[in-house]
């Protein structure tokens, strides 16, 4: 505070002029995702079958499961120093929860130069309400991570081509970003490279090289371990892809969109996918999204912002394709990338239509219309979300139970589980798993046998389909509340 003389020379306080501080939104955003997870999700979740898979190749107290050719390991990697410290459930959770709190307001931090303060914390909100972003959060699967890498990813490369930047931290930050969706899903890293590499030729020519230099060296580091990987344990890349391709069932030209259209709200894997919508409303947002895509790239045309639309868009569409066109099951979590990257374009969209209305009193209208169906939104997630958790957790439930009962029977490592949900329940148990046919094989029957007389075994089928072929000798015993029965060989019987 300061003095000054006014017009009639008498002495006066003046206050020094301080702006306004403004309100953090992405922050905000960012908490109260932190939050909405650890409140939702993390009391009530345990280990899901991918993440035993993940959390099993890190883990000092645990066999490593099966690592079937499409997995990548970056997600393994990310929990490996919470696994060496604690093999609490509950600390991992946590830990990623707010790990992924940070990343969110990271990722979409990138893109405040570019669309504004507002425009980035609303992108950052559509994302983070969805009950997919909210349940996936806090769990040991990479589909998060590849989505808020791909957002953060897509600008900075938008700010590696302005003329008006610096270009050295938005090159690097594009490098690292891409490389860390590779590590994560070595098949979205290279489906998210292809739109920022085919979007170089829209650059002039004096800046196009740096950012697909960055693209091209981030998707090269990234990729490193799953190549090298691949020569290590199916000698090379191309026999690895064609593994991968045969895990997923087959890749080829596959219409999946009606799988996803009807999965959108779970199960949490349809494979085979015979789900039903059973409450179309609560997912109508979904068929709405390439509509306000395609509504948000023509508003864009017209207001000569193409770039921050057009980009987010086409790298939503890449990455969309393997889960939309060549699978034929479906899981929510696999359109997460998308959904991440389209919520840009959907912010802008809607900034744009409230600015347009011209007249104040219509302006709050319109306003307050946008925060109802917001809320409405974020509402029918959170009950969608509840449905989720609840089934994540009774199959986790019954996980520990299976568990619970072959200690009971006398497995203690080293011990060995096979057959149905053998990975999980092998993890749960302390054993290590194999399997001699489906998705997971990754043993033979003579191996198996051999294993199973000099450790304890269990062999598990579901109750009313019989024991494994190579288990029907072996004692059966119903594991209660699992629908399962496990065989023993008769010396563990």
């Amino acid at each position: 505070m300061t003095t000054a003389t006014g017009l009639d020379g008498v002495p006066r306080l003046a206050t020094r002029y301080r702006p306004a501080r403004a309100v953090p939104w992405a922050a905000l955003v960012a908490v109260a995702y932190a939050v909405a997870q650890l409140a939702l999700v993390v009391p009530h979740l345990g280990l899901g079958w991918d993440e035993t898979v993940y959390v099993s190749q890190v883990d000092p107290h645990r066999p490593a499961a099966w690592f079937s050719a499409p997995r990548s390991r970056g997600i393994s990697f990310l929990a490996a120093p919470v696994l060496a410290a604690t093999g609490s459930t509950t600390v991992l959770r946590v830990v990623l929860a707010l790990l992924s709190a940070g990343a969110l307001y990271a990722a979409y931090r990138v893109w405040r130069p570019l669309l504004g303060t507002r425009r980035t914390a609303l992108a950052s909100l559509l994302f983070a309400g969805l009950w997919t972003t909210l349940l996936y959060g806090p769990q040991a699967m990479p589909n998060l991570w590849v989505a808020l890498s791909s957002v953060a990813a897509a600008g900075w490369f938008l700010r590696a081509v302005r003329l008006r930047e610096r270009r050295r931290v938005p090159l690097l930050g594009l490098g690292v970003m891409v490389a860390t969706a590779t590590s994560f899903r070595f098949s979205d890293g290279v489906w998210l490279a292809l739109p920022l590499l085919a979007a170089c030729a829209l650059v002039p020519a004096r800046r196009r090289l740096a950012p697909a230099l960055g693209v091209v060296a981030g998707l090269v580091a990234g990729s490193a371990e799953w190549i090298a990987e691949a020569y290590v344990r199916w000698g090379g890349v191309g026999a690895r892809l064609h593994v991968s391709s045969a895990t997923e069932g087959g890749m080829g030209l596959h219409w999946a969109a009606g799988l996803a259209w009807r999965s959108v709200d779970g199960p949490l894997l349809c494979r085979p996918c015979h789900a039903r919508l059973d409450h179309p409303g609560l997912a109508l947002w979904w068929p709405a999204l390439p509509v306000l895509a395609l509504a948000a790239c023509a508003v864009a045309w017209r207001t000569r912002r193409v770039a921050v639309t057009v980009l987010p868009v086409a790298c939503a569409a890449a990455l969309s394709v393997p889960y939309l066109l060549l699978i034929d099951y479906s899981a929510p979590r696999f359109l997460l990338p998308a959904y991440a990257l389209l919520a840009v374009p959907l912010a802008t969209l809607a900034a744009d239509g409230v600015r347009a209305v011209g007249r104040p009193r219509q302006r709050a209208v319109a306003v307050a219309l946008a925060v109802v169906a917001l809320v409405l939104h974020l509402g029918t997630q959170a009950v969608v979300l509840g449905r989720n958790v609840a089934d994540a957790r009774a199959t986790a439930g019954q996980y520990r139970t299976a568990a619970n009962d072959l200690h009971r029977l006398g497995l203690a490592a080293p011990c060995l589980v096979s057959g149905e949900h053998a990975p999980p329940i092998g993890y749960y148990t302390g054993c290590a798993s194999a399997n001699v046919s489906g998705n997971n094989r990754d043993t033979s029957v003579p191996a198996l046998l051999r294993r199973a007389a000099r450790e304890p075994s269990a062999a598990l089928a579901r109750t009313r389909s019989g024991p494994p072929h190579y288990a029907r000798t072996w004692t059966p015993h119903r594991l209660p509340g699992t629908g399962l029965t496990a065989y023993l060989p008769a010396r563990h019987g």
